[in-house]
């Protein structure tokens, strides 16, 4: 408990610090130096409801305003192109991308028009996993849709204020049931660690979807922006992030007959692209409000104002209101922290890749979870021990965490200025 505790205060401490953006001079992109894979991520900020527990950003779901945001999201695409991106894969996320499904199709059919993508994922709801929906998805060459579920119990469903939206988790296991066999991967997201979530409520979600037999399940542990504590808190109760392991513990007990670990809270049946893109790819660009990307070593991110950027890319101003360009020290960091989030780290991919080896770099890091029994080294391969797993959830927990408080710190400055 104490390692954990100490992992948990070093990397808040981190994310603290590597998360200071600041406004550009001019807002241009970072310059692609490379011809590694690079992913395009596209946010589509928009729901029907906002979840209490949900830092991501996004606003109540207008038609007037939505519209307008998909036409300037194909214009932002297009000048990618003129500036000579290529991307290889598309993940669409939110929000709920799937909220104008016609908007999101002609989106998707522009991207694969124009760019050599070879795997498409898509998130969406409960709600939407209609007939029309699932056929537009998978003519438009979605090959991954993933699904928020979060739970099944119904008495956790209503405290999260998903019930009324999307169905009993009866309804919901019926949907996705439907829905199996039609795109090529079926994830479904969970998260452990509600407050009023049990041992007994999280081993009959994890029953549920081994029965279903799902190709792939990612289980996040819950992820509370300090802009959600209050919230939290009132609605839900404290979270008491102590019960985390033993909830991971039974995740992991349950799920690994089963499936294989894809990274430390994604399992998979067969091999198959993922939520956290950022393992397999080391670049990607963020288009749409409130995205994040990251190209040849700089993090950006884009106005959090809608209007703004719909106003910026119809004059053909790129939509960035952020930048922190990252020393070698924080890249090494950053790989060593997400590529080891994807269970393995080949030291020697790292070395081609920089032109020098990085163990001088990252000594006291592999040292130091070598020592607490958190990875194992054969020749220059390092790769997670199930103690290790748990370690990279809470890493990977701090990161988001850091990520959804930047967003607020955007929606805070966003709120002074109107």
């Amino acid at each position: 408990m104490l390692i954990e505790k100490f992992i948990t205060f070093i990397a808040r401490e981190k994310n603290a610090s590597y998360l200071q953006f600041s406004a550009p001079e001019i807002p241009i992109l970072p310059e692609k130096k490379s011809d590694s894979p690079t992913l395009l991520y596209v946010h589509v900020p928009f729901c029907e409801e906002l979840c209490p527990y949900c830092s991501f950003n996004r606003v109540v779901f207008r038609d007037d305003l939505a519209r307008p945001y998909f036409d300037a999201l194909r214009r932002e695409i297009v000048m990618y192109r003129d500036l000579g991106y290529a991307f290889n894969g598309l993940y669409v996320g939110g929000g709920t991308p799937t909220v104008l499904i016609d908007e999101l199709s002609e989106t998707i059919d522009l991207i694969r028009q124009t760019f050599p993508v070879r795997e498409v994922s898509v998130e969406t709801n409960p709600n939407h996993l209609t007939e029309e929906n699932l056929r537009i998805l998978k003519e438009s060459g979605v090959n991954r849709l993933s699904v928020g579920v979060q739970t099944f119990d119904n008495n956790l469903l209503k405290a999260i204020e998903r019930y009324h939206k999307y169905g009993s988790g009866e309804e919901i296991v019926d949907r996705i049931r439907a829905t199996q066999g039609i795109f090529q991967t079926l994830n479904i997201d969970m998260i452990f660690n509600f407050p009023l979530q049990t041992m007994s409520i999280l081993e009959n979600d994890l029953s549920t979807l081994v029965d279903l037999e799902v190709d792939q399940i990612t289980y996040y542990p819950l992820m509370v922006s300090t802009s959600t504590e209050a919230a939290m808190k009132r609605k839900l109760g404290v979270v008491d992030y102590n019960r985390g392991r033993s909830f991971y513990e039974k995740i992991i007990g349950m799920l690994l007959p089963h499936y294989r670990p894809s990274t430390a809270w994604c399992f998979s049946r067969t091999q198959a692209p993922i939520d956290e893109y950022v393992v397999n790819y080391e670049e990607y660009a963020g288009l749409g409000s409130g995205s994040i990307g990251y190209l040849a070593g700089s993090a950006y991110a884009n106005t959090f104002d809608i209007r703004e950027y719909v106003a910026k890319i119809n004059q053909g101003i790129m939509p960035i209101a952020g930048r922190k360009d990252f020393s070698l020290q924080e890249r090494l960091r950053y790989d060593f922290l997400m590529k080891l989030f994807g269970m393995k780290l080949d030291l020697d991919y790292l070395a081609t890749r920089y032109g020098f080896s990085i163990y001088k770099f990252l000594w006291p890091e592999i040292t130091f979870f070598r020592l607490v029994g958190g990875l194992k080294r054969h020749r220059n391969m390092l790769t997670l021990t199930k103690r290790g797993q748990y370690y990279w959830v809470l890493m990977m927990r701090e990161f988001f965490i850091g990520v959804n408080n930047f967003r607020d710190f955007c929606r805070s400055e966003l709120q002074g200025k109107n």
